[in-house]
């Protein structure tokens, strides 16, 4: 592969100070050379409205979905709220998949990865995102599977990722990673 491939990742979590953007920050410094990630921020967008598309959408809506069409692939990243995604991450999916017949998210592959300060690491936002994404044709990788939990204890007080463990786990998450985004995309 000559050029890497575009990744963009979305947080779940809007919080300045939150787990899951140190954990994709983590992710993005440990991923191979073939994938080039940038964050997407989600947190600007208005609450999807469909009378909103009438005359002309919302400039965030417009510049959002044509920044997802250009992407070669996504990743999330989301912490758990009520066992589902959080309501950010949510209207971002709506957001670009609306217009109905102009589905930005369509056969773009994906990964998700969650985590919590709690024991399960975020298993049921995990399954909940990937209903939502098998309905947006999201070919979403399926093992490994990355539920990081205690992410609390995870980071130092500069964000930067102090597990060794969890270092190797996801360097190894983010070449399976690249590998089924190349899978997908040829």
């Amino acid at each position: 592969m000559d050029k890497p491939m575009n990744v963009w990742v979305l947080v779940g979590s809007l919080r300045k100070a939150s787990f899951n953007g140190m954990l994709a920050n983590a992710l993005i410094s440990l991923a191979p050379s073939s994938l080039k990630l940038d964050i997407v921020e989600i947190g600007q967008l208005p609450l999807y409205n469909e009378d909103l598309e009438a005359a002309a959408p919302p400039a965030s809506w417009t510049a959002f979905r044509q920044r997802v069409k250009a992407a070669d692939a996504v990743l999330f990243v989301t912490p758990e709220y009520n066992r589902s995604v959080p309501a950010g991450l949510k209207n971002a999916l709506d957001v670009g998949s609306r217009p109905y017949g102009r589905n930005v998210w369509d056969r773009k592959p994906g990964a998700i990865v969650s985590s919590s300060p709690g024991a399960i690491g975020a298993f049921g936002a995990n399954h909940h995102l990937r209903q939502s994404l098998v309905f947006l044709n999201v070919p979403t990788m399926q093992q490994p599977e990355a539920y990081i939990s205690h992410v609390d204890k995870l980071f130092d007080e500069h964000g930067k990722l102090v597990s060794d463990g969890t270092r190797k786990f996801l360097q190894e998450f983010m070449q399976a990673f690249a590998n089924w985004v190349e899978t997908i995309r040829s």
